[in-house]
Order: structure tokens, then C-alpha cells, then sequence
């Protein structure tokens, strides 16, 4: 059976067989017989294991070297990564990271130190990570950080989990935390898994906080505010000051999402617009290269009050020395198995050393110039911004195709799939939630005013076309190695082995 009565749909470019497949081209599978010094071997530990849970024989495609190495790398040109070109994900933060950080993170001495490691003989990685949490306290403000945290979410959870402990120590009950529609797509679901029950607060007309709203739907049970600032449409809360006062003036505490760091680093200490705690996406912000799945860090910063709620052990300098403290009695435990993401946060420390404090500002001032350079440009050619539209934006801005869905009938999913056929990775798309049809773009400091124009001018052919042929773009990607799948299929019925797709391989039994 061919892969497209599979349901996978061939586009112009060739798509990779599997191992199997080029195998049983070349002749078929190749069976391995144990030796008689393994059958030996097998028939003692069969009197630890059960013996139909040991694998006596190895069916592996009959292949040659090159065509093992020729299929992997086929397989990494049909990849796209930050590398490949731009991508531009509003909310993740995908800047290419510098090959030297890489190389940082690859010395021998860092990749093989093994956890179990004794502080003594760690003292040099220590040192690193000390300096990484210094660095991180002088670009924000708040002096005390934890690197525990192996992702953003989880940083979120630890935050809220602080906040959560320092209200019951107070003997407070206060259970209802602030998120504004516009903050991080993850902050409704950590407070919640934290324990309270989530108030939402509407943005304004401009796309910041509604002030009114916020006022409103603050009380005694109010335990903070999470807040991400540029929030998601890209936008600076520049009435933070007030709404910390705000906050601060109930009793309650204000969390700050990292997510967006990226545009204010080196402007914006955090200490200066009220914030209590916050956590910092190691991973966007400070290089190291993520999705797929990860590897993330999601560094936590606290104010001198909420410093003996970190989760344990923390780094500290002992004179010359450093190392791992306990020393937190009223910590809210650990959080993650060793400490952290150790690769990610080797990397973000390189990235700092590389850049110094004036890098760090330029690169944020890049940023920004860039989003608001594509907006203008996109704006101009008669995009839709809902938000903020006469006002600067930060390092991302959102679009809406709502207008473009109702006259052309192409929705925001397949003006994604056409920017595929154009050699570009598609935009966030349909967050944040409040914006019908949206795309949300953040061009990072990566690229050139080159790339920043060529990604420009597919969206305006893309656009075009809609109106013209808009069945070109409902029918995209066209030039992709995988065209349109049935997603709906595609999620109820994985392939996550060969096994699986053996099984799905009759015709009938793939209809069912």
C-alpha cells in the first residue's frame, strides 16, 4: 500500500522511505542468530528475567553504511530549524543561536560530568551556574534565582507554588489569582495546577490591561496577578507601575511571565515595575535553541521576601568556594530531578559572556525594530492589526485574517501551509485566543532587513493569491515533502512504530 492510501499525500519533493522499506528493496530483513557464547550468555539471565521478555533475535533492514548515513541525513534536510531560515513563532522566541555557545555546552569536561558528582569535584560547573544566576539578577533586579526549573510552565508552577506557601505561612486565604487574556498561554493552567481558581481580566480597546476590569475584580481573595509583559499581542503594559501598587496595596503579590523578556532585557528591570517573583525562558531568551519537545530552563527569580520559598538546593558562594545549600526551611522541596537542564543553562551563560550588557541591549533594541519594521511593511499592504495598531510594538504583533477568511475563504491554517511552499516556517497561529484568525509574528534579532523582506513579500503573494486563486492556498503546501493529512485521523490513529504502520497497512482496516 502506497503512503498516499495512507492518508499522507506526496508533495513535489521525494518523501524518505523508512529503514524497512529501502530494506526490503535491498533483499529483505536480516535475522541475527545468537552466537553460541550469547545463547550461554541469555540462558543465565533467563534465571533473572523472564525469558519472553528477552529478545533473542534482531530483525534489522539489510543496508549498506552509506544508504544508513544517506537516509538520516535526507531526513535532516527535510527538517527546518532555526538555522534553515527564519522562524518566526510570536511567544517562543526562536533566535538563531551562536555555534561558539554550542561549542561551550559540547566541552568535554561539562557533557560528561556526571550528576552524582560530589561538590568538590564540581566546584568549576557551579561557578558557571553561580554566575549565570548573578547575571540573570542584574539584567532583572531580583536578587535571588533558582535554575531548577526544567521549562518555562514548570517555572510558572514553581512561582505560584511560592506565592501559594507565603500565603499560607501568613495564614491568609487567598485563592484567586489574576491573569489578563493577553498573558502567556500557560499561566491559566499553572495557577490553577497551584490551586487557584483562575479570574480572568479582558485587555482594552489598545490591547493593555483593562484598568477597570483589573479594579473590579480585586478583593480579599485576590492572591496576585500573573502577568506577561509585552503581553502576547506584543504590546508594553505601560501602566505596570499602577497595577503593581495595585496589587501590592491588597496584599497580594505580583508574578511576572518570562516569555517576552526578550524585547525589554537591558531596558526593564523588573524590580523597578513591581515584580515579585518571575521566571525566565532560559531557552528563548538567552539562545539555546528549543522545540521539538525541548530541552527548556525556566529560571525563578524572587525579592528578598520570598527568597526561603525556593525549591532546594540553591547555589551559593561560601568565600571562594560554591556550592549547593539546603539551608531554606521553608522551601517548597525540589522540583526536578538534579538540578535542571544543566546543557541550557551552560549555554545561556555563554550567550551572556558573548554578548556583555551592552549586546544584551542591542539585541532587544534589534528585535523590536525588526517586529515594528515587518508590522509597518504588513500594515501598509493592508493587513489587519486589531491591537495596538497606533502604537509601537514590542518584539512580536499579532495580525488578524478574519477579513481575508470571510471574502476568500482561505482561514489562517492555510496562509501557514502556503508560507510552507515559500520555504518559510509558518507563525504562531490562533493565539492569543481573542483574535479571530490570527497569526502572531516575532521576527526576533536574527534576521537581516534582507530576510525581513523576503518573508514580507510572501506574505503579500500568499495574500494576493487568496483573492486570485484561492484554491491554490486552501489546496497548500504544495512543494513540501507532506501536503494536507487528515489531521482528524492523524490524531486518533499514531503511527509510533513500524509495528503500528504494519498493522494500518490493509486497506480495510485503515477505513475502520
Amino acid at each position: 500500500m502506497s503512503f498516499s492510501q495512507a492518508r499522507w499525500v506526496r508533495g513535489d519533493n521525494v518523501l524518505e522511505p523508512s529503514l524497512f522499506e529501502i530494506g526490503r528493496a535491498e533483499g529483505g530483513t536480516v535475522v541475527a542468530e545468537p552466537e553460541e557464547e550469547l545463547v550461554s550468555l541469555l540462558g543465565g539471565i533467563e534465571r533473572i528475567i523472564p525469558g519472553n521478555l528477552i529478545r533473542k533475535e534482531l530483525k534489522l533492514p539489510g543496508l549498506s553504511e552509506p544508504e544508513v548515513a544517506r537516509h538520516f541525513n535526507h531526513l535532516a534536510q527535510m527538517n527546518y530549524g532555526v538555522d534553515s531560515g527564519p522562524y518566526w513563532l510570536g511567544s517562543c522566541t526562536m533566535k538563531y543561536t551562536p555555534k561558539l555557545v554550542m561549542r561551550v555546552a559540547d566541552h568535554q569536561a561539562l557533557r560528561d560530568m556526571h550528576p552524582y558528582s560530589p561538590e568538590e569535584l564540581t566546584e568549576g560547573l557551579l561557578s558557571i551556574l553561580y554566575e549565570l544566576q548573578e547575571m540573570l539578577s542584574k539584567i532583572t533586579g531580583l536578587p535571588h534565582y533558582t535554575l531548577q526549573p526544567a521549562a518555562g510552565a514548570q517555572g510558572e508552577f514553581v512561582g505560584t507554588l511560592i506565592i501559594r506557601k507565603k500565603i499560607s505561612d501568613l495564614g491568609e486565604r487567598r485563592d484567586e489569582m489574576l491573569i489578563p487574556e493577553t498573558a502567556h498561554g500557560s499561566n491559566f493552567a499553572s495557577a490553577a495546577m497551584a490551586g487557584f481558581r483562575v479570574v480572568r481580566i479582558p485587555p482594552s480597546e489598545e490591547g493593555t490591561i483593562d484598568m477597570s476590569a483589573l479594579k473590579a475584580s480585586i478583593s480579599e481573595r485576590t492572591a496576585g496577578i500573573m502577568i506577561t509583559n509585552p503581553n502576547t499581542l506584543g504590546i508594553f503594559e505601560d501602566r505596570m507601575v499602577e497595577i503593581s501598587e495595585l496589587i501590592h496595596a491588597n496584599g497580594g503579590y505580583v508574578y511576572y511571565d518570562g516569555a517576552n523578556l526578550n524585547a525589554i532585557m537591558g531596558w526593564v528591570k523588573l524590580s523597578d515595575i513591581g515584580v515579585d517573583v518571575a521566571h525566565l525562558n532560559i531557552h528563548k531568551t538567552f539562545s539555546a535553541p528549543h522545540g521539538g519537545g525541548g530541552p527548556g530552563a525556566g529560571a525563578v527569580g524572587v525579592v528578598d521576601q520570598l527568597k526561603d520559598y525556593l525549591p532546594v538546593p540553591i547555589i551559593v558562594r561560601d568565600g571562594e568556594r560554591y556550592k549547593l545549600s539546603y539551608d531554606l526551611p521553608k522551601s517548597i522541596g525540589k522540583v526536578r530531578m538534579f538540578y535542571g537542564n544543566v546543557g541550557v543553562l551552560i549555554k545561556a551563560w555563554a550567550y551572556l559572556k558573548m554578548l556583555g550588557s551592552e549586546g544584551v541591549r542591542e539585541s532587544a533594541a534589534i528585535s523590536v525594530l525588526n517586529a515594528n519594521y515587518v508590522r509597518k511593511k504588513l500594515m501598509n499592504s493592508g493587513f489587519e492589526v486589531p491591537y495596538g495598531r497606533n502604537r509601537p510594538c514590542k518584539h512580536e504583533f499579532v495580525i488578524s485574517l478574519a477579513k481575508i477568511k470571510k471574502e476568500t475563504g482561505v482561514r489562517a491554517l492555510d496562509f501557514s501551509k502556503a508560507l510552507i511552499d515559500e520555504g518559510l516556517h509558518p507563525p504562531t497561529m490562533y493565539f492569543p485566543q481573542i483574535v479571530q484568525e490570527c497569526l502572531m509574528i516575532e521576527p526576533t534579532e536574527s534576521d537581516s532587513i534582507a530576510e525581513l523582506d523576503r518573508y514580507v513579500g510572501a506574505m503579500i503573494k500568499i495574500k494576493e493569491k487568496a483573492y486570485e486563486r484561492p484554491e491554490e492556498i486552501i489546496n497548500a503546501p504544495k512543494r513540501a515533502a507532506i501536503t494536507r493529512i487528515d489531521e482528524s485521523f492523524a490524531n486518533k490513529v499514531l503511527w509510533l512504530s513500524w509495528k503500528i504502520y504494519e498493522k494500518s497497512r490493509g486497506q480495510e482496516e485503515l477505513n475502520r
